[in-house]
């Protein structure tokens, strides 16, 4: 059983209260109270502070509790430990209790706006079709090996982390490829982490709902690095005007990697079309079944990762040419008469962008391109108009319908949508409520060899309505659509 003293290590603590050295071990000792015994972490969140609940887990048999203040009531039966920073010092304990399985992995961490998601499951399927052990944590699925576990946010709680990570390391993996949000990051979830390496894939608006300003969406970004030991390294996007940001004060070797700019790997698209990319990596060749420039940079990312964790970079371009997209990025299914959707995560307006140039790029002559995109409800608003002005530029219909509202009316986020449209751009604009209906009416709309950009949900199988959410999966429906036509 482990003892508080032993959990504690490296926590920062102001002051432990109501108890001695001695006592604090005979709390978790074997214990021969009637009773079991635990620790409670008191955090103040966002919505909830967890110092409100410290008696109801005193009474559920909490013997230790941190904190960031005490309680009124002082229970000599229990240990207050006094900490600056709850969220840093839980992730501490759980490396701790977890006997810091990061040790144990070379973990590589990837943060951006965009990307991630494909990143870490390239690097991923990478590594496993080289027959390494490893572990991934992504958005769509976390998994160990082969053994697939349910994904419910983009980087676990602390305590999440770390026990799937102990489970890896159990497991025999080597690597892990993670991804790493800004809300983990500033919510310090992996702060105590041993990092084998970092990657920036790119940043633009997003999360500043939660972040407040674009500033402070930076810094959080920025914590990645800023934690990694001298003994690592960083993989940055050049060409991204944020790169130099990233890696001010970092200790890790830093690399860099473009498409556009001088760089330590670079990449220039030979041929850009719907059954892949050609591309020169490094002066090598690479056939690969992923479509768009986007997925030019997260290759590139994925060769410049391999390569600085040792790996022969032919074997990587050998093993890189046969893998997939995720589940939900840039998806595509045909129609019998030649008729395409695609299905796309993208739900930010530089990722929208992205997806929609390379839908204009690749088709071959007049296809229309029809856009279905929604924006979630409870989250950052700036970004509506932006995201319609978007898909109406750059498509000859939209439709603008329900993402996921969550507690809106979804009718009002479309309403804010329409604000950043100019009268001739809502011409081409439909508003449609309903999401399957809206998919519906885009099958309807599209002939022989247009293009459907579905958007905004991707691999995701639900739609969040008012607390509930209610099975959707975009892919599914479209192809129930256009087998029916």
């Amino acid at each position: 059983m482990k003892l508080l003293k032993d959990i504690l290590y490296k926590v920062r603590i102001v002051e432990v209260i109501g108890s001695t050295n001695a006592a604090i071990e005979s709390l978790t000792s074997d214990s021969r109270a009637a009773k079991p015994m635990g620790l409670f972490v008191a955090i103040s969140g966002t919505l909830v502070d967890g110092h409100q609940f410290i008696g109801q887990a005193i009474a559920q048999g909490a013997s230790a509790i941190v904190c960031e203040k005490l309680p009124e009531e002082i229970s000599n039966q229990v240990v207050y430990v006094l900490v600056e920073d709850a969220p840093s010092a839980l992730a501490i304990l759980a490396c701790n209790f977890y006997d810091n399985p990061s040790t144990r992995l070379k973990i590589v961490a990837i943060t951006g706006t965009n990307g991630k998601t494909t990143t870490a499951t390239l690097l991923f399927r990478l590594f496993r079709s080289m027959n390494f052990k490893c572990g991934l944590l992504s958005t769509v699925v976390n998994r160990i090996n082969d053994i697939e576990v349910p994904s419910t946010h983009t980087t676990p709680n602390a305590l999440q982390l770390n026990e799937l990570l102990a489970r890896m390391a159990n497991e025999g993996c080597t690597y892990v490829f993670m991804e790493a949000s800004s809300h983990a990051l500033h919510q310090h979830r992996m702060t105590g982490l041993q990092l084998r390496g970092a990657v920036f894939t790119n940043l633009t608006h997003d999360h500043l709902d939660y972040h407040g300003s674009m500033n402070e969406y930076i810094k959080a970004k920025k914590m990645l690095f800023d934690m990694l030991p001298s003994s690592s390294f960083a993989v940055v996007n050049g060409d991204d005007r944020y790169h130099e940001t990233m890696i001010a004060a970092c200790k890790a070797k830093v690399k860099t990697y473009a498409l556009h700019t001088i760089a330590d790997y670079t990449t220039k698209i030979l041929e850009n079309q719907l059954d892949g990319l050609k591309l020169s990596i490094m002066n090598n060749e690479l056939h690969t079944l992923l479509i768009g420039e986007f997925n030019a940079y997260n290759l590139t990312a994925v060769f410049a990762v391999a390569s600085e964790l040792g790996i022969d970079s032919i074997q990587t371009l050998t093993h890189l040419s046969v893998l997939h997209a995720p589940e939900g990025r840039f998806q595509t299914i045909r129609r019998k008469d030649g008729a395409m959707a695609v299905v796309d995560y993208a739900h930010t307006p530089d990722a929208l962008e992205n997806v929609l140039d390379t839908v204009r790029s690749v088709r071959s002559g007049n296809e229309m391109i029809i856009t279905v995109v929604g924006c979630g409800g409870d989250r950052d608003k700036a970004k509506r108009p932006t995201m319609a002005r978007i898909a109406a530029e750059k498509s000859d219909k939209v439709i603008l319908t329900s993402d996921n509202p969550r507690s809106e009316d979804p009718k009002e986020i479309i309403n804010e949508m329409l604000e950043g449209l100019d009268p001739i751009q809502r011409k081409k604009v439909l508003t449609i409520t309903e999401r399957k209906e809206a998919l519906s009416v885009a099958s309807q709309m599209a002939n022989a060899t247009d293009i459907i950009l579905i958007a905004g949900k991707g691999h995701e199988k639900y739609q969040e309505i008012q607390g509930v959410r209610y099975a959707f999966d975009d892919l599914q429906i479209i192809h129930e659509f256009f087998q029916n036509y």
